[in-house]
């Protein structure tokens, strides 16, 4: 009786503490519904491109000395509107080509693409009748870009949708700063008006000019109240059939998660989301940016993210001719190579049924595993950590030659070649019987003892599955300490965080996991993040007790979810 009162007062507690965060909060939990037949060939396109084209590819980056600036340079190097306003007459794209665009993204395997129709900087990249500030009335080009890249997508079959700035806009009066810092004054204003009198009647050209619109991307809902966000949802009752995402304001919501340049360390299970990304330290192009991310990591990128469940929208910024950099075009074009060959295990796929591949990554559709691995290991036995039972095993580049199959009390092994058909990730494909049997995490609903809380229930939160609920550390603490045991010695060797924090946080968190020999606790790794989470292999370590150090100079300490992965 008293453990079946206890598991009654954990299960009141998680619900208790859940039902406050929404109350709090009520975006939370996203509003997103993961059957909604309107999502479904999103779901299953996996890969698309962002493109975000605008004034901003004139400067190139450079203002003064400063080279390092990009989409956001009006405001970084507090240019004013009226110096801003003149790129404009030297904006003349004149090697833009819609169909060329389109091609390089189905090349690429993409299915869809998402151009910014106006970003913070407040220039329409489309005719409209709000003012003249826009690159048909404001430039010597005189062409509508969302025009003509509507009418190649409809040419060849490609989803489009729009980025709209609804918040941010720091050329028309009255539009939001992110600080609410202005460095112009012409530019002061009232906010109801100008979403009155800009932002909503440029959304409805948006959405009553260019056709079949697929997705609406808002983003960085700067002081906008429950009135301004309604007065868009309003709008959008008319569109049941558009996708939007979560950066409308004011916790309204939306079909996506929205994480933004990196990759979640579980996603986020029973919901639909999409990772934005660009590939190199810049949105919008930036003539001195050389950082550019390799195929390998972009193409890996991908594979990740669809094993968790989601999608990868990858950023491209044209320079001022209307030419994406040649770079992006390599890249694309050397993923849209792998994926004419493995794309099967890509698209319409479902998420891996397996927490951490040492390996790689898999994806699932029906009774079909698709297993990437990024390490060919190097004596040809490829562990799968379930034991169901593997009635076919074959490499994706060649489905004549089986695999021979070695099936063990806790996980089978294939055998491979001694090669790998592919640098950068290899497809295994097998097929299987019945729903995957794979072992829990060792930390799920673990109980966890932290140095202080800033709720006395907050612990649970840290091993519960729910990539959304945190734990927090005390008001004013940059300390913490957490430790879980495990109930059995238990071979681990990855490390996962998820933490509640965005890139733009600044928020960096130093971490050591240690664990306990029966005498001392013996340091394993130590590492620094970035406020989004880390995923750390390391040699396996077998230990039941295990402990997590955390100093954070910024913020009290905070993790969403502590996770110790098995050593296969």
């Amino acid at each position: 009786m008293k453990v079946i009162f206890k598991s009654i007062l954990v299960i009141a507690i998680v619900i208790i503490n859940i039902t406050g965060l929404l109350a709090q909060n009520p975006d939370a939990i996203a509003t997103s519904k993961q059957n909604d037949p309107k999502l479904q060939w999103w779901k299953n396109a996996k890969f698309g491109m962002f493109i975000h084209f605008g004034l901003y590819a004139v400067p190139a980056g450079k203002w003064g000395d400063n080279t390092t600036h990009g989409e956001w340079i009006m405001k970084r190097a507090g240019i004013s509107r009226k110096d801003y306003a003149a790129f404009a007459s030297q904006f003349n794209p004149t090697k833009f080509n819609a169909e060329e665009w389109v091609k390089l993204a189905k090349d690429a395997g993409q299915k869809y693409m998402l151009i910014t129709a106006k970003h913070h900087d407040g220039f329409a990249m489309f005719k409209t009748n709000v003012d003249g500030y826009n690159i048909v009335d404001a430039t010597p080009f005189k062409r509508d870009v969302l025009k003509e890249l509507a009418e190649a997508c409809r040419k060849y079959d490609m989803k489009l949708g729009f980025y709209y700035s609804q918040a941010q806009d720091w050329y028309h009066p009255g539009g939001a700063i992110s600080g609410n810092v202005e460095w112009d004054e012409t530019h002061k204003g009232d906010m109801k008006k100008y979403i009155d009198s800009v932002a909503v009647p440029q959304v409805k050209e948006i959405l009553s000019n260019y056709g079949d619109v697929a997705v609406l991307w808002w983003d960085t809902p700067t002081n906008m109240t429950k009135e301004m966000t309604q007065r868009f949802a309003d709008l959008l009752k008319q569109y049941p059939n558009i996708i939007t995402n979560n950066r409308l304001g004011a916790d309204m919501g939306g079909d996506l998660e929205t994480p933004e340049s990196y990759v979640p360390a579980t996603g986020f299970p029973g919901r639909n989301w999409e990772v934005c990304m660009t590939m190199n330290g810049n949105w919008g192009y930036n003539a001195w940016d050389d950082r550019w991310s390799s195929t390998t990591e972009l193409l890996r990128n991908l594979i990740d993210i669809v094993s968790k469940g989601g999608n990868l929208l990858l950023n491209v910024g044209p320079n001022a001719y209307g030419v994406i950099p040649e770079v992006c075009q390599q890249n694309l074009r050397e993923i849209g190579d792998w994926m004419k060959i493995n794309g099967d295990g890509i698209y319409g796929t479902r998420s891996s049924p397996f927490p951490f591949l040492s390996w790689g990554r898999a994806t699932r559709k029906g009774q079909t595993l698709y297993l990437h691995v990024f390490d060919w290991p190097k004596d040809g036995k490829l562990v799968v950590p379930f034991t169901n039972k593997i009635s076919k095993a074959n490499l994706m580049v060649d489905n004549k030659i089986a695999l021979k199959i070695t099936r063990r009390k806790e996980n089978s092994v294939i055998q491979l070649p001694s090669y790998a058909p592919d640098k950068i990730a290899s497809v295994v494909v097998i097929q299987f019987e019945g729903e995957p049997i794979v072992s829990p995490v060792p930390t799920s609903s673990k109980k966890v003892i932290a140095s202080s809380s800033e709720d006395s229930v907050m612990t649970i939160n840290l091993t519960d599955g729910e990539p959304k609920t945190v734990w927090r550390a005390a008001k004013g603490e940059k300390t913490a300490t957490l430790e879980v045991d495990l109930g059995i010695p238990t071979a681990i060797q990855c490390l996962s965080l998820i933490e509640p924090w965005q890139i733009w946080s600044n928020i960096k968190q130093s971490y050591e996991l240690q664990f306990f020999d029966g005498k001392d606790w013996e340091k394993i790794i130590e590492n620094v993040t970035v406020g989004t989470g880390c995923t750390q292999r390391f040699s396996p370590v077998t230990a039941q007790k295990f402990r997590l150090l955390l100093k954070n100079e910024k913020d009290a300490p905070a993790v969403n979810e502590f996770i110790l992965y098995r050593a296969e």
